[in-house]
């Protein structure tokens, strides 16, 4: 069994010393597993090539997906975000366990970072939230979410999600109807191009700024003025028309939208020479895919590639006929999800590609049940949640729940997990409504479909990128242990980057935990940080008694590439004065009586052990006399570390028990996990804030390095004690791992509590990201509603551990209380 080229990379290329053969051997597996569903076909030698070299393009870049249950579409400032994060191989959408950190960011429309955040990921799982500024400006706001190893890709891939942010204690941007008048209308031949003389499809696509499509109606004129054809839209500001374009003759479509209002376009360039590929989808067994070609070779091989989530289904070689040919393809041979096909030319080289959707067979059943369709205000809300399957295939699925309000402001669409994972991460551009072509098949939804599928170009890879031969540039590996640290080391006085130097990094605190690592080319440096939470200190540095000039700096772990997806212009009509006066008293009602209840943390369970293990000798120093100078502390009271003075001054030498011998340089020596190289300052330090003294007395290895014993003195505080680190390390505060934050709601489940006079505005009646659903068993939820009347909306998101993964949406009223 060969070994794939992803693992090699990781293994021989970065030579990670923490990817240990555990994590290798999770990864061969997971390779194996998801490319040994790829089908092999019969061709010719001479295409054989690029699907070999397309197979092992997607084994050098496993895709990774995200998708981010976000708890609504529109906030307020002043009101927490909270989110589910999903993680799926890209291919088979199963639940995966290799990066074990998301990325999540708020751009604003700019596309500059207003929060980010690591959240944690476990069995394919995490969670997370934001506290949005009080003085975050209005607008419309893109919510991305991605890892470190999709960075190697275009940004296009990342999940990303637009919501809506209003300021109400400012000017909100109320304006006037949006100007319709600024409209993107866009031609998309079939296939490609449009050929002189060929019968041609064209798709088009009419949205406003917002980015929703428009309904529209045109003709198309030759430049004589003669209608040629006419169109219309079908659904979300899409419809197509065909036409066969003759020589040297430029066309314009002229667009009627409502009111009167008339736009002209030209169509795309038209070619003399080309291949044309039409899809016809009329068969409902078979697709029939028609080439038509101008070309000097009317009868050269043509082939048609088909391949859907890294597998291939359709491989085919086919000779034209006069310039034409037909290829035949059984619908059955065709996964579930986008088919991309793409005719190559007897040159190997890709000249018309077409995209097909299956819709998938079966989903996730989510079914949401209240026991009232009315409740009062403060009343108990209690539902069951089930995921029903056979009883014979029970399995467990992992959901996420928000209950809220719905006004102007909230939509009653939001995103759903299944129609984004099998349509939208694969697709460039905003599509309007995907959950729309997941419904039961007609005419119309099936034209709609394929309207999306010539208006939205694949995302996934470029074939110059796979037909070119060169390796792919993964800059970034999957963070499958710990958070990756990465930064540069330069020569102070140059600014070059300096190759081979040992550096270290530390995080004081109650958790020991030290790294070190050596300068690779153009003096990059990475350490893999395990367990880091919440906002800490950071000290990255050289051993300054032996280097002194090198300068450190520390890459933000955040992507600094954008897709080209814009969020829509926020506009807000004056009829929303009012429900933006009660959503401002709703947000400061809630920040004002229930603040202390904001920043509750759910604190995860982390090894308190330090990075050493157990020491060999740990000496409490409140137990014995306490002496105020530190080298009477060493001499008296740790006889596994012999203290020495030189002429370059002190040194410890530490006892290696395993010769029955003291060891010759000195140890790795720590105050709260940091490095201090000059022995001298820390025998300087006061004894009296050290709490406790641990000593290791045997060689410790530890990536590159090889230690001669460990010495770790620790401060009462846990903050270096008022120690003054050399100049030349880096300090600065770094964000770790998002501390989870734990969701509030009151219960009224007493009178004297449905009584209080305490207000109860909650927009968000009730947030949980972590149900498991055990399929036919209900889960039993609770929560009460508040004092503000209104329709109310149910949104369930989940997977299960078979890839399976759907959405439920449930409404309730509550009453005006009188």
């Amino acid at each position: 069994m060969q070994v794939s080229p992803f693992l090699l990379l990781i293994h021989n290329r970065q030579r990670l010393n923490t990817v240990t053969g555990k994590y290798r051997k999770l990864l061969f597996f997971s390779l194996i597993c998801l490319f040994s569903n790829v089908t092999g076909f019969s061709q010719s030698n001479t295409f054989q090539s690029v699907v070999s070299q397309f197979n092992q393009f997607n084994q050098e870049t496993l895709p990774e997906k995200l998708f981010l249950h976000v708890d609504r579409p529109a906030y307020v400032s002043g009101e927490t975000m909270w989110f589910k994060v999903y993680y799926v191989d890209g291919l088979r959408h199963q639940p995966l366990n290799m990066s074990k950190i998301a990325y999540v960011e708020v751009l604003n429309q700019e596309q500059q970072a207003v929060l980010q955040g690591k959240i944690a990921l476990q069995a394919g799982t995490g969670n997370g939230s934001f506290n949005l500024p009080t003085d975050l400006a209005s607008g419309n706001y893109t919510i991305r979410a991605y890892t470190n190893w999709m960075k190697n890709f275009s940004p296009d891939y990342f999940f990303e999600k637009q919501v809506t942010i209003i300021n109400t204690t400012s000017h909100p941007g109320l304006q006037q109807k949006a100007d319709t008048a600024a409209l993107a209308v866009s031609f998309f031949p079939e296939g490609g191009n449009l050929v002189q003389n060929i019968p041609g499809k064209v798709a088009f696509k009419v949205t406003e700024k917002s980015g929703r499509g428009v309904a529209a109606e045109g003709t198309l004129i030759d430049e004589q003025g003669k209608i040629i054809t006419t169109f219309k839209t079908l659904k979300f500001g899409m419809g197509n028309f065909t036409f066969t374009p003759a020589a040297q003759t430029q066309y314009t479509a002229v667009l009627k939208l409502a009111p009167n209002q008339t736009i002209r376009r030209p169509l795309p360039r038209i070619f003399a020479e080309g291949y044309v590929l039409h899809l016809d989808d009329t068969d409902p067994a078979k697709l029939n895919f028609t080439v038509q070609a101008k070309v000097a070779d009317l009868s050269e091989d043509v082939y048609l590639l088909g391949h859907a989530r890294g597998s291939i289904s359709v491989s085919e070689a086919i000779r034209l006929t006069n310039g034409q040919a037909t290829f035949v393809v059984d619908k059955k041979a065709l996964s579930a999800g986008i088919t991309h096909f793409t005719l190559f030319n007897a040159a190997k080289k890709p000249v018309c590609e077409r995209l097909y959707f299956i819709r998938p067979a079966t989903d996730l059943t989510i079914t949401t049940q209240t026991d009232k369709p009315t409740y009062e205000a403060r009343d108990k809300v209690s539902l069951q949640v089930a995921t029903p399957v056979p009883a014979s295939t029970p399995v467990a699925s992992n959901l996420s729940m928000a209950v809220y309000r719905l006004d102007s402001v909230a939509a009653l669409t939001p995103a759903d997990i299944n129609s984004y994972f099998w349509l939208s991460s694969d697709l460039r551009g905003t599509i309007e409504n995907p959950g729309y072509y997941f419904a039961p098949a007609d005419a119309q939804t099936r034209e709609a479909t394929d309207n999306l599928m010539l208006t939205h170009g694949w995302s996934r890879f470029r074939w110059e990128n796979i037909l070119n031969a060169t390796p792919v540039a993964l800059s970034y590996l999957p963070e499958i242990n710990g958070h990756f640290v990465r930064g540069r080391v330069t020569n102070a006085q140059t600014g070059a980057p300096v190759t081979g130097i040992n550096t270290y990094l530390a995080f004081p605190g109650r958790n020991i935990r030290f790294y070190n690592t050596t300068s690779k080319e153009n003096g990059r440096f990475q350490f893999e940080a395990k367990d880091v939470f919440g906002p800490k200190e950071l000290v990255a540095q050289t051993n300054t008694t032996q280097d002194s000039i090198y300068y450190l700096e520390i890459f933000s772990p955040f992507s600094d590439s954008y897709s080209s997806r814009l969020a829509a212009p926020f506009q807000l009509s004056e009829q929303m004065k009012e429900i933006l006066a009660s959503r401002n008293l709703q947000m400061q009602v809630q920040n004002t009586y229930y603040a202390k209840f904001k920043n509750n943390y759910q604190l995860p369970a982390l090894d308190t052990l330090a990075f050493y293990g157990k020491p060999d000798e740990s000496y409490l120093l409140d137990k014995f006399t306490r002496f105020k100078v530190m080298e009477e502390v060493m001499r008296e009271y740790v006889p596994g570390v012999m203290v020495r003075i030189r002429k370059d001054g002190f040194h410890f030498l530490v006892a290696d028990k395993t010769n029955k011998a003291f060891f010759s340089q000195n140890p790795l020596v720590l105050l709260d996990g940091v490095p201090v190289f000059d022995i001298d300052k820390i025998m300087a330090f006061d004894p009296l804030k050290i709490k406790k003294l641990d000593v290791v007395t045997r060689r410790y290895f530890q990536g590159p390095q090889t230690f001669e014993g460990v010495v770790s003195y620790t401060t009462y505080g846990n903050d270096l004690g008022g120690f003054a680190l050399d100049t030349r390390a880096l300090v600065q505060e770094y964000e770790g791992l998002q501390w989870q934050r734990e969701f509030y709601a009151p219960r009224y489940d007493s009178p004297a509590l449905r009584q209080s006079r305490l207000p109860d505005y909650r927009n968000l009646l009730y947030w949980n990201p972590t149900i498991i659903s055990l399929g036919n068993t209900p889960q039993n939820l609770e929560f009460y509603t508040g004092d503000q009347a209104g329709k109310y909306i149910i949104v369930v998101q989940g997977m299960a551990a078979n890839s399976l993964a759907g959405s439920s949406i449930t409404t309730f009223d509550v009453k005006q209380a009188w």
